[in-house]
């Protein structure tokens, strides 16, 4: 699939957090996207009709950039233009879940990347969280995932030590992985961009969602264990797989 997103080069508008956005366009860059980082309110709706998916990350979500991903979201639905939904550490405080809550009432959404602490609080379960870290709890992420993609019409991705991916019916699992992937800052970010991507250069989302968190997993196990190292490494792999020289 980054093969794909690689001839079809869309552009991806992100309205992402500051933490991560160098990281996040050197990545889409990577595999011949394109990448805009535009939040300014005025300017958002112009952007995005011109864009082939739309990234909300709320990372650094203030009320600022709250009301751009609103107006860019409900144009990008006017534009028919694929929007990815990624809430980062929404049970963190009330705020974020507020903000999040009203991006899924006011826009409708093609992708929600989330990981699993991220599910089970827009669900409503119980979580033990720290931050924008997953946490631990318990649930039934199968059935949770699926409910959510079914009330929002939309595919569910979690990701975590085995990935998932439904569209409220039919379920995808993908393991594999690299654990020095959760101590670099922005990988789950990326990857949020990377679907957007996909969903930009796709007739098949749901499958080539999966295998993108495939590739994107690979890419994280050719990438070592030093951590200085592994953004350089990661980002390589990525060029390698779009680029068809793995």
């Amino acid at each position: 699939m980054l093969a794909k997103i690689n001839q079809a080069k869309p552009l991806v508008h992100c309205i992402t957090n500051y933490v991560v956005a160098n990281f996040t366009a050197n990545g889409l860059l990577a595999i011949g996207a394109s990448p805009v980082m535009a939040d300014e309110v005025e300017e958002v709706a112009d952007m995005v009709s011109i864009a082939g998916a739309l990234l909300l990350n709320i990372g650094t979500v203030n009320t600022r950039t709250e009301k751009a991903m609103l107006v860019a979201g409900r144009k990008a639905n006017e534009c028919g233009v694929p929007v990815v939904l990624d809430p980062v550490g929404v049970g963190a405080t009330p705020y974020r879940k507020s903000a999040v809550m009203q991006l899924l009432e006011q826009v409708s959404i093609d992708v929600l990347r989330c990981n699993e602490g991220e599910l089970a609080s827009i669900y409503g379960v119980t979580w033990e969280s720290r931050g924008v870290d997953s946490g631990t709890g318990d649930m039934d992420t199968i059935s949770v995932a699926k409910e959510l993609a079914r009330k929002y019409q939309c595919i569910v991705v979690v990701t975590g030590e085995t990935d998932l991916v439904t569209d409220g019916q039919e379920i995808i699992q993908i393991r594999g992985g690299n654990i020095y992937a959760t101590r670099i800052t922005g990988t789950g970010c990326l990857l949020s961009a990377i679907c957007a991507a996909v969903l930009a250069s796709s007739e098949h989302p749901m499958q080539d969602l999966a295998s993108t968190l495939k590739q994107y997993k690979d890419a994280s196990e050719q990438s070592g264990e030093e951590l200085g190292a592994f953004q350089i490494n990661f980002i390589n792999a990525l060029q390698r797989m779009a680029e068809g020289s793995k």
